[in-house]
């Protein structure tokens, strides 16, 4: 049990110790931040979407945005389109559910929003049917994916790319940057008000 819970906390040092050293992600996450900050600024959205943990984790980051981080401020327009039932269980019904997400970008997204798109494997077939819909729409396209990003990196404007196939130590890396990211952004419009 123990070498266990040891193996576990190890992988995630090392995770988050090999990714601090990625000057490229250090950068990028400071773009991301001010793409979202001018977003909603001019009055877009973020739309976030993910499957089981990365679902959570949509919602999580949407509700950091709506509300607030770590700053006072004012409440940002994000929408997880992971959270209406009913819309996700009539498109899963009427068209599949590689099209829930998709067809809520093709609704929802407008030019100049953003969406950040989690997939653990970057293989999900939903999430890049979504980031094919946001690109097509003139929506800037974050991912926050894994292993080596898969089949999403290609259409991300925005990758961060998790370098690991153990899906729990991706999933603690993901909301670590997705914290990262409202962190900045609390900053940023904070300074702005």
């Amino acid at each position: 049990m123990r070498e266990y819970i040891m193996q576990s906390m190890s992988q995630g040092v090392e995770l988050r110790e090999r990714t601090m050293r990625d000057e490229a992600m250090m950068a990028r996450l400071e773009t991301v931040a001010h793409i979202i900050f001018d977003a909603v600024g001019k009055g877009g959205k973020v739309l976030l979407c993910g499957n089981g943990g990365s679902a959570a984790d949509a919602q999580h980051i949407a509700a950091e945005l709506v509300g607030r981080f770590e700053t006072e401020r004012r409440g940002l327009a994000a929408v997880a389109l992971t959270t209406d039932t009913s819309v996700l269980t009539s498109l899963g019904n009427d068209y599949g559910m590689e099209y829930v997400f998709e067809r809520q970008v093709k609704a929802l997204g407008r030019e100049g929003d953003v969406l950040i798109a989690i997939t653990t494997s970057g293989n999900s077939r939903n999430i890049h049917k979504a980031l094919q819909a946001a690109r097509e729409q003139g929506v800037v396209t974050v991912g926050l994916l894994g292993g080596t990003g898969g089949t999403c990196r290609e259409i991300c404007d925005h990758a961060f790319v998790v370098d690991s196939n153990v899906t729990a130590r991706v999933q603690e890396m993901h909301i670590t940057l997705g914290h990262i990211i409202c962190g900045l952004v609390d900053r940023l419009v904070a300074g702005n008000e």
